[in-house]
């Protein structure tokens, strides 16, 4: 009989494992995080400030996630710039500055940059703020294991006798930042220390991690091992695999393991950028779906690098039929949608890209996004509409000049008479047979949904 009760448990477990991790991203994620507008330098205020503003004005459109990214364990005076995100490796061995770190060599908030983890609480009061707002909380991390607990022989909680320096791998290294070692995860303790890390994340309240360095290359030992640890930590958390371009060979894994993974490099406002990603999306188009997501990076629209990282501090130099196009192309591609601008300097323009219910419906609801066609600068995407006939169609010009762009409705698979609806302008067009063609501004875009009468 107690081996029947342990069947009964385990297949419960497994079962539950099984449910929350497609609980996890069912959709594409929606949010904000904090890297392009401040870099490493955000402070909890400047958090709050943007959750407060997420809550007011975009929480009924699904936007949720408030993202804190970058080096939040490192100490920025307030007003200071990115700086220079390196250590120094003094003569015993040891690093300055020293990130903020427990006796288990797990990295903690910097209290100069967010008071409220004074006293080793951690991120669990921002953490806390946010859900209060009725949003989720996430942070970025760093692949593997930081390198003054590889000096500081850190313990490893979780495994007795096993240290920082038993598990790490000192050839593994990220070639734009010098605080972090590898894990070698044939080691015993390497899985207990991610075992440990998401422990901690999990009793701070965290609902999203970004773990950075792991994509180029593909760590898939270490992937597997973040993942695993989430299984684990007994909390739903979104898993975000970052920085691109991430391979497509690794589709299978990738599906297996994480959320959400970056297809290019950090992605900027610059048109040519536009441009460039829509290229990566053609190899991943189908690929995406409940739980999975080709992610785009970050929504280049809005106040950008207020304390770096990239130029002076700027409203986006996205011209605003850029703008439409960039957010139309996240949209119909179905990219996790991250803004990366400062929210509370929105201006009425930014606010009405991202509170488009009709939009933002085709990011959460269309299936299956493909590209059309892409011909004489003219591209377009299309997508179909869940347990309905209707099918999304986007519109782009990428041409210097303006174009007529045109969707044959019979090689959608439509037939008779279809209606026309603009979601950004949110007004019906009319009926039409065989065809719609419409005149797109240089550098445009334009979004619709089509429905056979």
């Amino acid at each position: 009989m107690k081996y029947l009760y342990a069947f009964i448990i385990f297949s419960f477990l497994s079962a539950y494992n099984f449910s929350s991790a497609q609980n996890v991203a069912p959709t594409p994620p929606m949010g904000w995080n904090s890297y392009n507008c401040y870099g490493s330098a955000v402070h909890e205020d400047e958090v709050k400030a943007n959750a407060d503003y997420m809550a007011q004005n975009l929480k009924q459109y699904n936007w949720q996630y408030v993202v804190v990214d970058f080096l939040w364990s490192y100490d920025n005076p307030p007003g200071s710039n990115i700086g220079n995100p390196f250590q120094k490796r003094l003569d015993d061995g040891s690093y300055i500055p020293w990130l903020t770190m427990d006796k288990w060599g797990r990295l903690s908030p910097q209290p100069n940059k967010f008071p409220s983890a004074f006293g080793g609480k951690g991120f669990g009061p921002l953490a806390a703020y946010v859900h209060s707002l009725g949003l989720k909380f996430g942070i970025h991390v760093m692949r593997g294991i930081p390198r003054q607990a590889v000096w500081a022989k850190s313990p490893i909680k979780g495994a007795n006798g096993i240290t920082a320096d038993m598990v790490a791998d000192t050839n593994s290294k990220c070639p734009w930042m010098n605080h972090m070692y590898g894990l070698d995860m044939n080691k015993p303790g390497a899985q207990e220390y991610l075992n440990s890390i998401l422990e901690l994340y999990a009793g701070w309240g965290v609902d999203f991690i970004k773990v950075d360095d792991l994509s180029r290359p593909y760590s898939e030992r270490e992937v597997a091992g973040y993942k695993k640890a989430i299984d684990n930590c007994g909390r739903p958390i979104v898993l975000s695999l970052s920085p691109g371009a991430t391979p497509v060979k690794e589709e299978a894994h990738l599906i297996q393991n994480a959320n959400m993974w970056r297809m290019a490099d950090d992605f900027w406002d610059n048109w040519k950028e536009i441009i460039g990603m829509m290229n990566y999306a053609e190899q991943w188009q189908g690929k995406g779906g409940n739980g999975h997501w080709p992610d785009c990076d970050m929504i280049q629209i809005g106040k950008l690098s207020k304390r770096g990282p990239v130029g002076q501090e700027r409203f986006s130099r996205f011209t605003e039929d850029e703008e439409y196009t960039h957010m139309t192309f996240w949209s119909i591609f179905r990219s996790p949608l991250m803004l990366g601008g400062n929210l509370p300097e929105n201006r009425p323009f930014e606010l009405q890209l991202f509170n488009n219910s009709e939009v933002i419906a085709v990011n959460q609801q269309g299936e299956d996004p493909r590209e059309l066609y892409k011909k004489d600068g003219n591209v377009v995407w299309y997508s179909h509409v869940q347990g309905r006939k209707d099918i999304y169609v986007a519109m782009f010009n990428l041409n210097e000049q303006a174009s007529d762009v045109a969707v044959s409705f019979a090689a959608l698979g439509l037939k008779g008479k279809v209606s026309v609806r603009d979601l950004w302008k949110k007004q019906d067009i009319g009926t039409f047979k065989q065809a719609y063609h419409q005149q797109v501004n240089k550098h445009g875009a334009a979004l619709f949904k089509l429905s056979v009468k």
